[in-house]
């Protein structure tokens, strides 16, 4: 389905609203100004003042108005699958996690899908490389995505995690099984609908990743691609990749408060310094419930706490 897409002046915007008037469709979305339905076309027009046609009669309508806007694809340097021409513009199912380097806090994997049709959507509501974005900008857009599509997220919280973790398993591996589960779950919500392609921020080679769940009952395997930096190539792994992120935030705040402490990201020294002083006022099984109790920073902080005792 074409998606034709103009940035125009507030006089052109108020030239099309009053075109459409008669053809005029409910608003559904903050975000959109304006939505007419024709026939075989959609016209919407965006706060932003972006205005986007979709269906068969796009380009009829397009021409209308002048020229669209140019959005060439991004040249990225990655390592994975050779991804189709347009491949911005598809319909994807993208997937992404994070936490995997936090000392505390889960692992978080989410999943989501965007057809081609919302892709623009996605960008409206400030979709962009979550690397790129502040946590607190992410806990503002993640509601709107979450609303607006087909999405799956799961944590592996940090007493599981430690519990598997301790049974040989590697991040590579819980990454995968997680992956391989929220993928699941979106196409289960979307079915009998398929996605053009699945996008899969690469962790690990194609066959590695496969290695990993082969003994899992359901695999994803239909039109599964991989990618490197996966976040700038879809819209639909950038969504994926904050859905994820604000979910671990989530359970941060969650445990923090419990803890009665703010504890800290990543696995630096603040990290270490938090942990022995976890250590000191409630002892190593209190910190296990909270952290991936096989990262360096264990030591580190008990190193710390023995000190303070000595």
């Amino acid at each position: 389905m074409p998606n034709i897409v103009f940035k125009l002046p507030e006089e052109s915007l108020l030239q099309i609203i009053t075109h459409y008037k008669s053809n005029e469709a409910p608003i559904k979305a903050p975000y959109v100004r304006f939505t007419a339905k024709l026939p075989d076309a959609v016209i919407t027009v965006y706060t932003s003042g972006k205005t986007m046609f979709q269906g068969n009669g796009a380009e009829r309508e397009a021409a209308k108005w002048g020229q669209a806007e140019n959005f060439p694809e991004k040249t990225i340097s990655t390592k994975g699958d050779q991804l189709p021409a347009g491949f911005a513009k598809k319909s994807v199912l993208g997937s992404d996690e994070t936490g995997t380097g936090d000392f505390f806090g889960p692992i978080t994997v989410a999943a989501c899908f965007v057809p081609a049709e919302k892709v623009e959507l996605a960008h409206e509501l400030g979709v962009k490389d979550s690397k790129l974005l502040t946590d607190d900008y992410m806990r503002k857009i993640a509601p709107d995505l979450k609303e607006a599509f087909v999405h799956s997220v799961l944590a592996l919280k940090n007493d599981k995690y430690n519990t598997v973790q301790s049974k040989g398993w590697s991040q590579g591996k819980i990454k995968a099984l997680l992956h391989n589960q929220a993928l699941k779950h979106v196409l289960k919500k979307m079915a009998p609908n398929k996605p053009d392609a699945i996008l899969i921020d690469q962790f690990a080679e194609r066959s590695i990743y496969y290695n990993h769940i082969k003994n899992e009952q359901d695999i994803v395997q239909e039109n599964v691609l991989f990618s490197t930096k996966a976040e700038g190539l879809h819209v639909s792994v950038a969504c994926a990749s904050i859905i994820a992120r604000v979910a671990f935030l989530e359970e941060m705040d969650r445990m923090s408060k419990e803890a009665g402490a703010t504890l800290p990201k990543g696995a630096g020294k603040i990290v270490d310094e938090a942990a022995a002083k976890i250590l000191l006022k409630r002892g190593p099984d209190y910190l296990k419930t909270l952290t991936k109790f096989h990262f360096a920073n264990t030591k580190k902080a008990m190193d710390l706490a023995n000190k303070r005792r000595g």
